[in-house]
């Protein structure tokens, strides 16, 4: 009976030993996996232009041509970005000849998609800009602008228009916001028939010292002979004195 017993105890013995040289390792600890980066913040262009310039006239016309979806489309969605040229309410205002009231609805989309192009560009990437001739905008090859850096200052030209960037409202790849002075006129709208400029008043004519009256004349004149004359009548009733001063003398005499 003992002996069965040592014998089942060594029977244990041998399977715990067996079973422990065949178990797997643990698996080996591995480093938490990191979280992905956030994706970039986009920019609300309604926003951003709503509480900027004021640019609310140009916002109106966005929103109201579906042109401010053209707009947070390439900004959002594609590699390239946007470039946004914004004039100011008073630009608008200013706005006389030609009228744009007088446009269709898709002119006026024509006309504020040529006033954006499809490329994101800081200040200093317009000097080589300008380098390269006319650049198309967003509203298709016809319409294009031209563009001067003259010491920092970007210039545009549109034919119709020639203003400058003034401020940089917003620039942050992917989008870059500048305001301009004037409204952007193209010329597949509006033709080449470009109304001169009305030219400067002229300066005042400022008369040199040789064409003012001087001491020489007014000398000329006291010795001219109506001078001459008021002289000669002053001394007349002289005359008349003397002789009857002589009568008197002789009547005493």
């Amino acid at each position: 009976m003992a002996k069965m017993q040592l014998s089942i105890f060594i029977f244990v013995l041998f399977v715990c030993s067996v079973s422990a040289k065949t178990a797997s390792p643990p698996a080996p600890m591995l480093p938490p996996t990191p979280a992905p980066a956030p994706a970039p913040e986009h920019v609300n262009l309604t926003k951003l232009l709503s509480v900027a310039g004021p640019f609310h006239t140009f916002l109106d016309y966005l929103l109201s041509t579906g042109v401010i979806d053209t707009f947070q489309n390439q900004a959002n969605n594609t590699e390239e970005g946007v470039t946004i040229f914004v004039p100011k309410d008073d630009a608008f205002k200013a706005q006389k000849n030609p009228p744009l009231s007088n446009l269709t609805k898709d002119q006026l989309k024509q006309l504020l998609l040529f006033h954006a192009l499809p490329h994101y560009y800081s200040l200093s990437e317009f000097k080589n800009l300008s380098q390269s001739g006319p650049v198309s905008t967003f509203a298709g090859g016809q319409y294009s602008l031209t563009f001067t850096d003259v010491s920092g200052t970007v210039r545009i030209d549109s034919l119709w228009t020639r203003t400058k960037v003034s401020s940089s409202v917003f620039s942050t790849d992917p989008v870059a916001v500048y305001q301009v002075n004037r409204v952007l006129l193209p010329e597949a709208i509006f033709g080449t028939d470009v109304p001169p400029m009305p030219a400067p008043a002229p300066a005042p004519v400022v008369s040199s010292p040789s064409d003012s009256p001087s001491a020489d004349s007014a000398g000329a004149n006291a010795s001219s002979p109506k001078s001459s004359h008021k002289n000669s009548a002053q001394k007349l009733p002289l005359a008349p004195i003397a002789m009857v001063v002589s009568g008197l003398v002789a009547l005493f005499l």
